[in-house]
């Protein structure tokens, strides 16, 4: 009898859930939206997507080709900007540009989907510099586009998304990405508080791997060449050759498993903007909600014996 009856209450809130996760905010062809990184990926595609709904989308990209690739694929109403994140010139520039557009009725969507992903590498091969060319894009400046951004989004009552990471939760490989979304994590969750009073959202989407420019195989591989050839004689004769090697081959397998179906993503971004009962959190993928999100809830001592599994062995043990 109690399990028939946790059934039936679990299934009324179920039901209740896609009741209210279905009923959209009213008046969308009069919001206006921004988005950061829109030359590629999930922001090219969910520029397009807002835009066909109609809604006001403000497409921040970072390269002239970019935002003319953009234009030439939407309706007139997509307007766009130049935007380089780590600089806070461009920053102010583009908050100017924004301001004037929305008026009085403010900012009602920010889209913090710029970001990127190398240099990425073990961290003994790493350097401060190369850290810090991460952090400057996927977190300082989310944060520092945010704060320029807030009052307008304050003055609609509108919502703040950012895109994180499944590894803002478990970090299985060195570099200043995992650093960064976990900093995108507790930004967020720090700002979700503040803005409550306010009647501003703040959402997090968390995917898992997706085939982006990001995860691109040439582009990582790359990088870990690249970044080989600097490390140090000593540092080489330790980690070896075939450490290098299973490493490569590691991040093929990675990179083929990712997921190509970039709607997923974006269809969890515009949720967030349109529904009136948004999620604080979007969680996209099978490997986010099935692998990642578990095992960062585990013990570090079983999640560390899972992981090492799959880490390639150095030629040099202590």
């Amino acid at each position: 009898m109690w399990l028939w009856l946790a059934a039936v209450l679990a299934g009324l809130y179920l039901l209740r859930r896609w009741h209210r996760e279905r009923q959209t905010v009213p008046g969308l062809p009069e919001k206006f939206v921004l988005i950061t990184g829109c030359d590629s990926g999930f922001g090219k595609r969910l520029a397009r997507e807002l835009d066909a709904r109609g809604l006001r989308v403000l497409a921040a990209c970072l390269t002239d080709a970019g935002a003319q690739e953009l234009r030439a694929a939407a309706s007139p109403r997509l307007q766009t900007v130049r935007l380089d994140v780590t600089s806070s010139q461009s920053i102010a520039a583009a908050a100017a540009w924004v301001r004037e557009r929305v008026g009085d009725r403010g900012l009602w969507g920010l889209v913090n989907n710029a970001g990127i992903g190398v240099p990425s590498a073990p961290n003994e091969w790493l350097s401060k510099d190369d850290f810090v060319r991460v952090l400057d894009v996927n977190l300082v400046g989310l944060i520092e586009v945010t704060l320029s951004l807030l009052p307008l989004v304050r003055r609609a009552r509108g919502r703040v998304v950012n895109v994180a990471s499944v590894m803002g939760r478990v970090s299985p490989f060195g570099g200043g990405y995992c650093v960064s979304k976990f900093g995108v994590e507790a930004f967020s969750d720090s700002l979700r508080l503040e803005m409550r009073s306010f009647g501003v959202k703040v959402i997090m989407i968390e995917p898992g791997f997706f085939k982006t420019a990001i995860t691109s195989v040439e582009s990582l591989e790359k990088n870990i060449l690249s970044l080989w050839e600097k490390v140090p004689e000593e540092t080489k004769a330790s980690y070896g050759e075939s450490y290098l090697q299973e490493f490569l081959m590691e991040l093929r397998r990675v990179q083929e498993r990712c997921n190509s179906n970039l709607k997923l993503v974006t269809d969890c971004m515009e949720h967030a903007l349109t529904s009136r009962y948004p999620r604080s959190r979007y969680s996209v993928g099978w490997d986010a909600k099935l692998i990642y999100i578990p095992l960062s809830y585990l013990p570090s001592a079983l999640t560390d014996a899972i992981f090492t599994r799959f880490h390639p062995k150095p030629a040099q043990k202590a």
